[in-house]
């Protein structure tokens, strides 16, 4: 969790307060006057950023969206957990999602995204794709079988055929995609 950045944004007071008491120690802490210099934080780097827009009020932002409103006054100790949880919170989050060609997964909510598309997928679906992302070569039929149906290489069945039917099917008429799975000779592949 340390790789996290606390960005304090219009506050210098608070930012030095904060740094003054060590509240958060283990994360670095970084100040911006405004939010404009904030917006040249690097998408990847992971950040939670308190964002004073009035003195009445703090808001915490993750990546955009705010998590969460703090009314002002507020106890220091309160708003350390808060700011914890908003933390393990972020980090779910982006451990849940996986980056394969143009897409997004996100394993948690069992979607496929792209360009603010998504598409609800089934566990198998996920774990499927998940395999994918994991190997750089075409993944055969019998290794599918073995890690996403637990099936013997040697099982007489058509399941890997039939859900990559269904799959390339349910992304054709989702993202327009007719290319998302491909097979050669050595297995399937994206």
């Amino acid at each position: 969790m340390n790789e996290f950045t606390i960005s304090i944004i219009g506050n210098k007071i608070f930012y030095e307060i904060i740094n003054e008491i060590k509240l958060f120690s283990k994360y670095k802490i970084k100040f911006y006057e405004n939010s404009d210099l904030f917006n040249t934080v690097s998408n990847s780097e992971k950040y939670i950023a308190l964002s004073f827009e009035n003195s009445l009020s703090l808001k915490i932002i993750n990546q955009g969206n705010i998590l969460e409103k703090i009314k002002m006054p507020f106890k220091i100790l309160d708003f350390e957990k808060k700011i914890i949880l908003s933390i393990a919170k972020s980090e779910f989050k982006s451990n849940s999602l996986i980056n394969l060609s143009s897409y997004v997964i996100d394993k948690n909510e069992r979607k496929i995204k792209k360009n603010g598309v998504q598409l609800k997928l089934s566990e198998k679906e996920i774990n499927f794709l998940i395999l994918f992302n994991k190997s750089s070569k075409p993944i055969s039929r019998n290794l599918v079988l073995r890690k996403v149906w637990n099936y013997s290489p040697e099982t007489q069945t058509h399941t890997v055929e039939t859900h990559i039917h269904r799959l390339r099917k349910k992304i054709l008429e989702k993202f327009g995609d007719d290319n998302f799975i491909k097979n050669n000779n050595e297995g399937y592949y994206i």
